[in-house]
């Protein structure tokens, strides 16, 4: 009897136990909603104007749970684009035109929301919550596809941590990519934006590059924009994208990031710090300062120091991995220019690392490097090395478009191609009009999508690596070989001094050590 009796017991224990399992396995998960809330602003939305404005801000048709809803709230949005009267008579009639009326509950369910709340005081606190509720079911739906993805062994694994990063990033932005603008919205962004150009002072617009003459002609580094920098060894490419850093962040106040495949990043800050504080950087680098000139460091490096300036000095860092880099760097600073020095040290990583063809390798990235402008909506500058067919050339050894190097989609992918000639490199004292080209350089603007293509003249001064305005320079002591500039003197649209300048031939200390 008591061998039964646990024979029995031992079934039901078994029983009741399967019986949990499959009770769990039924049940299930309900995804995250708040179908009374979303019923409560689009009831608000119908009550007051000012509730429109606060939730059509915070929300898309598609942060609703229900369809119902979502057809709704897409209604409203039609009407608001139309400056239309929204109310429950022009929401229930635009719905029917739409052949959507029964389809959403019909006039009464419309009427019936209105009955949902009392006032609108509450509708932003109440849109959010909807807006979570969206984020939640969007972290779901996306980890879901991740984890699908992690078990299919064909996946290459660099794609799917660029897939990874890409859908948490538009998750945090809370801006879900869209697959399109209707006509009315995309004016109504390029009226307002063509306004606060308008009101601007100045004519800069985007981050500003700190020198007057290229400002003008591009009217600063415009978001979205991937520019390529281009030069030859020794012309002085790091020197000038860190000059561009630094104006932007310490001028301008603009959050920065540096990405510096080739240097490290000890030595960015030393050739920043040589720079500012107008010593050698032979001179930081041995050691060999009076005490003035340390105070006189310390002094001037003030403004640097509190400067938004964030490099990462990976080496051979992938697309990949910049441009998780760069979103996080996005969201935490909101940075607003992105520098990578330079784009030949780059690895595509992932599928386009596996072809063994170069040429395509630089594609690859040169394509990733503007899709990163274009989420981040910020400018990109790249700096790109040139094929050795300038030294072949004679004359001033101008380059030219052809010269960018294993790619042409980098000329393809660009918005803007500039490029970097000092002619006194190459022992040219004079250009064709017999101005003196010691210690100047060409800044060569060879394509502008959105604007002028030119010449800008700037002072280069290369033991302090630095880059400055030829017109508005403060010539010292330290300056003589532009001591000849008088203040009397014009300059044309290239930046070029119009009389013939002297310059004198000591303009290099013997322990200044040239980039």
């Amino acid at each position: 009897m008591n061998s039964q009796n646990k024979k029995a017991e031992k079934i039901r224990q078994l029983s009741t136990n399967k019986t949990i399992q499959l009770a769990g396995l039924e049940h299930g998960r309900i995804q995250p909603q708040a179908v009374d809330l979303e019923e409560a602003v689009l009831g608000a939305m119908m009550l007051e104007r000012d509730a429109v404005n606060t939730a059509i801000d915070i929300l898309q048709p598609r942060s609703f749970y229900k369809e119902s809803h979502q057809k709704i709230f897409s209604t409203i949005q039609d009407l608001f684009q139309k400056s239309e009267p929204i109310d429950i008579l022009t929401i229930t009639n635009a719905l029917k035109q739409k052949g959507d009326l029964e389809v959403v509950g019909g006039p009464y369910y419309i009427t019936q929301l209105t009955n949902r709340v009392a006032s609108a005081a509450n509708v932003e606190f109440h849109a959010r919550i909807i807006a979570q509720k969206y984020i939640q079911r969007e972290l779901i739906r996306i980890s879901t596809e991740i984890i699908g993805d992690a078990y299919d062994d064909t996946t290459d694994v660099f794609t799917l941590l660029d897939k990874a990063e890409s859908g948490l990033f538009e998750v945090t932005e809370g801006n879900i990519r869209k697959n399109y603008d209707s006509m009315s919205t995309l004016i109504r962004s390029a009226i307002k934006q063509i306004e606060q150009a308008k009101d601007h002072e100045g004519n800069v617009v985007g981050v500003a590059s700190g020198f007057t003459e290229l400002d003008r002609m591009t009217n600063g580094w415009q978001s979205s924009d991937l520019i390529i920098l281009a030069a030859r060894p020794a012309m002085g490419k790091t020197a000038f994208a860190l000059t561009l850093a630094r104006n932007a962040a310490v001028d301008f106040k603009k959050p920065v990031a540096v990405f510096s495949l080739e240097m490290s990043s000890l030595q960015l800050v030393t050739r920043l710090i040589s720079s500012e504080s107008e010593l050698s950087s032979g001179k930081l680098r041995s050691g060999n300062l009076r005490n003035d000139e340390v105070e006189q460091i310390h002094a001037k490096i003030g403004g640097l120091a509190e400067a938004p300036i964030f490099i990462d000095d990976t080496p051979a860092i992938s697309v990949f991995e910049l441009r998780a880099k760069a979103r996080r760097l996005k969201s935490q600073h909101d940075i607003q220019l992105l520098l990578v020095d330079y784009l030949q040290l780059m690895t595509a990583g992932g599928e386009g690392s596996k072809t063994g063809n170069r040429e395509q390798e630089i594609s690859t990235i040169s394509r990733s490097l503007k899709s990163i402008a274009k989420e981040l909506n910020i400018p990109v500058i790249a700096l790109s090395q040139l094929s050795r067919a300038v030294e072949s050339r004679g004359g001033d050894r101008r380059p030219q478009l052809s010269d960018l190097r294993e790619s042409g989609s980098i000329e393809q992918d660009a918005d803007m191609v500039m490029f970097i000639n000092r002619p006194e490199y190459y022992g040219l004292d004079e250009d064709e009009h017999g101005n003196s080209t010691l210690g100047v350089a060409n800044i060569i603007i060879a394509k502008h999508r959105n604007g002028a293509v030119g010449d800008v003249q700037l002072k280069f001064t290369s033991e302090l690596a630095k880059f400055s305005d030829l017109s508005t320079h403060n010539f010292d002591q330290d300056d003589s070989a532009f001591s000849s500039i008088s203040p009397n003197d014009e300059f044309d649209s290239g930046g070029s001094i119009t009389r013939p300048s002297k310059m004198d031939d000591d303009e290099f200390e013997e322990d200044d050590v040239p980039f």
